[in-house]
C-alpha cells in the first residue's frame, strides 16, 4: 500500500503542475469531478488506517493518551477534527458494506457517510436488519443526487420508503422525544453586564420560537430607506417593541404591589433644561435624551423630595397621553407617521411635537404617533416634524439628506 499511494502522490503532484486554464471546459469539468472522487476514495483509506491505528492501541504505545491526540500531533490537526475523524472511521468501519463501498467507489462524501450511517442505525433500532439493509441502497442513491444536510432532513422519512407499515408510528414516536427533549432543554439565561446591558442566551422550544417569530418577524423589516441597523439590531428593537407593547396593555400580573412598568426618577428642573439625567429603580443611569423621550408617552407621578433625597410629599397619577386622545391620535395618523413607515399603531409611542417640559400642551394639534425606532430617530436625528394646514403630520429631512428640505408625509397609511 506504501507503494501504491506514493505512486498516487506523485500522479497527484504531476497533475499540480498542469495549467487548468489550458484545459477545455470539457477537459476542465471531467478533472474536477475525476479529483473530487479521488478525494473521497483517499478519504475512504485515510478512515481506514485510522481505525487501523486505533484497533492496534499505537497511540499509547507511542506513549500518547488517545489516538485522538496522537494524531493531533502527528497530523497537525485541531484535537476537536482529531476526534471526529476517529468516531468516522468507527463508524464506517461498523457501517453496512453498501457504504463503504459508497465512499471507496467515489459517489459519496464523509459527511454523507456520517448522515448515512446514523440514519442506517436509527433505522436498525426501528424496523429491524431487512429494513436498515434497504435503506443502504435507498441513501446511497440520495446521497448522488444531495448533499449531507438535505441528505438528513430526507433521511427522517426513510422509513417511508423501507418500512411503510411503520413509517407513521416511528415519525410519531420521534417527534414526541424530540418534543420532550426541547421542553428539558427549554431555558433563557439573562446576564447583567456592568454597565447595565443584558446578554440573552437560551433555546425555545418550538412552540414558543413560532411565538416569538410571529412577535418580532414583521417588526424586523427595514422601516424605510433611512433605516441603517443591521439585522442584529433591527431583532433587538423589535424584541423591545414587543415588550413594550405587553406593558402598555395593562395586562401583565403585578410586581411588587404595582403594574409591571418602566419607573425613571428625574429632576423635573434639570429634565426641562434637557441636561439632567434619570435613573431607573435598579439603580441605572439614563441620559437626558432617553428620559426626555420616555417621557413623551408615560404616566408621571410628581414628587416632592426633601434635601437629603427623602419622599415628602407625593401627588397623583396623570396620564399625558389619555385614552380618548390616543383614540384620536390613532383615528388621524393610522400609524407610525414618518415617511416609509408601516408601522400598525399598536406598536406607536405619542411623541410630543413641542415637549410637553418646553411647555408643549397635551394635545392632537401637538401629537404625533411613531414607532420605536423613529421616535429614537427623531430623538436623536435633525429631523423635525409639524402639522401641515391640513391637520396631518410631515417632517421635515435636515439639510444634508435634502437642501430644500421638501415636507414629507408618510403614505403607507389610508387616511379619510
Amino acid at each position: 500500500m506504501v507503494e501504491e499511494l506514493a505512486l498516487a502522490e506523485d500522479a497527484v503532484a504531476a497533475c499540480v503542475s498542469v495549467a487548468a486554464w489550458a484545459l477545455t471546459e470539457h477537459d476542465l469539468i471531467t478533472a474536477l469531478h475525476a479529483a473530487h472522487r479521488l478525494e473521497q476514495r483517499l478519504a475512504a483509506v485515510k478512515l481506514m488506517l485510522v481505525r487501523e491505528v486505533d484497533g492496534r492501541g499505537t497511540a499509547t504505545a507511542h506513549g500518547t493518551s488517545s489516538t485522538a491526540v496522537w494524531l493531533r500531533d502527528r497530523l497537525r490537526l485541531g484535537v476537536g477534527a482529531a476526534r471526529r475523524l476517529v468516531e468516522l472511521a468507527a463508524t464506517l468501519d461498523s457501517a453496512p458494506p453498501g457504504v463503504r463501498d459508497a465512499l471507496t467507489g467515489g459517489t459519496v462524501d464523509v459527511e454523507q457517510v456520517r448522515v448515512i450511517a446514523d440514519t442506517i442505525t436509527t433505522v436498525h433500532a426501528t424496523a429491524g436488519p431487512e429494513a436498515a439493509d434497504k435503506a443502504v441502497g435507498v441513501l446511497v442513491d440520495w446521497a448522488a443526487e444531495f448533499d449531507a444536510s438535505l441528505l438528513r432532513k430526507l433521511g427522517t422519512r426513510i422509513l417511508d420508503h423501507v418500512a411503510p407499515e411503520v413509517a407513521d408510528a416511528a415519525a410519531d414516536a420521534a417527534l414526541r422525544a424530540a418534543e420532550s427533549r426541547a421542553a428539558r432543554d427549554r431555558h433563557v439565561t439573562i446576564n447583567e453586564q456592568p454597565d447595565g446591558r443584558l446578554r440573552l442566551t437560551g433555546v425555545l422550544d418550538t412552540e414558543a420560537a413560532a411565538a416569538l417569530r410571529a412577535a418580532i418577524d414583521p417588526l424586523t423589516a427595514p422601516s424605510g430607506p433611512d433605516d441603517t441597523r443591521t439585522p442584529g439590531q433591527r431583532r433587538h428593537d423589535a424584541l423591545a417593541d414587543v415588550c413594550r407593547l405587553a406593558l402598555r396593555t395593562g395586562d401583565l400580573p403585578e410586581h411588587g404591589g404595582d403594574v409591571a412598568q418602566v419607573v425613571v426618577t428625574t429632576s423635573y428642573d434639570e429634565l426641562t433644561r434637557q441636561l439632567g439625567s434619570g435613573a431607573l429603580d435598579t439603580g441605572l443611569q439614563l441620559t437626558s435624551d432617553t428620559v426626555r423621550r420616555l417621557a413623551c408617552d408615560a404616566t408621571v407621578l410628581p414628587a416632592i423630595l426633601g434635601g437629603a433625597g427623602q419622599p415628602l410629599d407625593v401627588g397623583r397619577q396623570r396620564r399625558l397621553i389619555t385614552g380618548p386622545l390616543r383614540r384620536a391620535l390613532v383615528l388621524r395618523d393610522r400609524g407610525c407617521a414618518f415617511p416609509g413607515c408601516d408601522r400598525p399603531p399598536r406598536w406607536c409611542d405619542a411623541h410630543h411635537i413641542r415637549h410637553w417640559a418646553d411647555g408643549g400642551p397635551t394635545s392632537l394639534a401637538n401629537a404625533v404617533l411613531l414607532c420605536g425606532h423613529h421616535h429614537r430617530h427623531l430623538h436623536h436625528s435633525d429631523w423635525t416634524v409639524r402639522l401641515s394646514g391640513d391637520g396631518h403630520p410631515e417632517f421635515i429631512p435636515p439639510t444634508w439628506l435634502d437642501p430644500t428640505q421638501l415636507p414629507r408625509r408618510n403614505h403607507y397609511h389610508r387616511r379619510t
